[in-house]
């Protein structure tokens, strides 16, 4: 029997609500963090390049928004590259959950509807 098809938010939650993508948010969660903590203190001078990390951390999609910024219209604010951390970490985390569900599909895990070989 087929499965009926699901929306965009029950998709969204079925690749995002895991182990894997839930793992990755929390690390990006972390670095966040971590740069916060260690750039409060300088006020305005030198951050010692820490606010680099959350650009790494959900690369290469984040990058998009840093680097190649000429899609972007003129009226953007110069604050805008800083959507491309959760942009950036949303799609990480999607396709780390896509990854994870398929992997766990061809394991014959409970949900996936089939059965372990008897090897």
């Amino acid at each position: 029997m087929a499965d009926a098809p699901r929306s965009l938010p029950q998709n969204l939650r079925h690749y995002l609500v895991n182990p894997a993508a839930l793992g990755y948010l929390g690390l990006v969660l972390a670095v966040c963090a971590w740069v916060a903590v260690d750039t409060l203190p300088v006020g305005q001078g030198d951050f010692n390049f820490a606010v680099v990390w959350p650009f790494f951390v959900t690369a290469p999609t984040s990058f998009m928004f840093v680097g190649y910024t000429d899609w972007l219209p003129e009226w953007a604010p110069v604050w805008t590259p800083l959507i491309g951390v959760p942009v950036g970490a949303a799609v990480q985390a999607f396709v780390i959950g896509a990854l994870y569900r398929s992997l766990r599909k061809g394991k014959g895990s409970p949900n996936s509807g089939t059965s372990p070989s008897a090897a």
